[in-house]
């Protein structure tokens, strides 16, 4: 029986090559054109993971995206830190002098400015997801139209990529976290934790916890704040920690748990920088 994994966007988007890295080609989709509709997915068991984009080189923590794991439960089990390729693609037989519009998402448009600066005859019209417009392209046989989107897009639906490599900024990955809604088993070989906690407004309590996973050999590599809506003026933190040893990872995090208030562990899994 296939796995069912929810993805935000549509079949060929980079939640597509994500879902592809860590389960192959033999899965069961299920696209969602929200992560609200994702974390949906996997609440009413409709999936059974799903992959969720948290952060980008460029456009920084996707934060709402850190909310919506804590709210709803969710357990991080893996990551991917994916290098993004923006590619120009339309039907066969057109070249760029061709192309009147370019519809996709805001955010692949504006990491691609620079590129269409060079083309000023080009409209650019912003649409909720890459891939799906490459899927639109194709099915309705849209001449003049092309989308920026991932190469496996152009394979998929059968387009040609007119420009390959049109982002203005070469070196641009975007983290993907492997999400459900199960207790994943113990793993001690694991050596990364994403973790959740709030703090009082006593001087230097953020201080003390940094302090306690450094003495605790932990490397910090992500710190992220988030109002809590229920009570203005106090904070959430959402902290990404590296470990080489577990027992130290556990004896940080049942210090953390009596210091902080709100702890929560997110997830505990392997580094996906590797």
């Amino acid at each position: 029986m296939k796995k069912i994994v929810a993805i935000q966007g549509a079949e060929g988007s980079n939640h597509h090559k994500v879902a592809i890295d860590f389960y192959g080609k033999e899965i069961q989709l299920s696209e969602c054109m929200s992560f609200d509709v994702l974390v949906d997915n996997l609440l009413d068991k409709s999936a059974e993971v799903g992959v969720m984009a948290l952060e980008n080189t460029i456009a920084g923590s996707i934060i709402p995206n850190y909310a919506l794991i804590d709210n709803s439960n969710l357990h991080i089990i893996d990551e991917e830190y994916l290098n993004i390729h923006h590619h120009l693609m339309a039907l066969k037989n057109q070249s760029l002098k061709d192309i009147k519009e370019v519809w996709s998402h805001p955010m692949a448009l504006l990491q691609c400015k620079e590129f269409f600066k060079q083309h000023p005859h080009i409209k650019l019209v912003e649409d909720v997801d890459t891939a799906e417009v490459a899927k639109r392209i194709a099915k309705h046989n849209l001449k003049g139209i092309a989308a920026i989107a991932p190469k496996i897009a152009a394979e998929i639906f059968d387009l040609e990529i007119i420009e390959d490599e049109i982002q203005t900024i070469k070196d641009n990955s975007t983290r993907f976290v492997i999400l459900q809604t199960d207790q994943p088993a113990l793993n001690e070989n694991v050596n990364k934790a994403s973790l959740k906690f709030q703090l009082d407004h006593k001087r230097g309590s953020l201080a003390a916890i940094l302090n306690v996973l450094s003495d605790c050999k932990m490397n910090l590599t992500k710190i992220q704040s988030l109002p809590v809506i229920e009570t203005p003026w106090k904070y959430s933190f959402f902290v990404d920690i590296t470990f080489e040893d577990y027992k130290e990872y556990k004896k940080a995090a049942s210090i953390l748990e009596i210091m902080a208030e709100e702890f929560k562990v997110l997830g505990t899994y392997k580094n996906g920088r590797r």
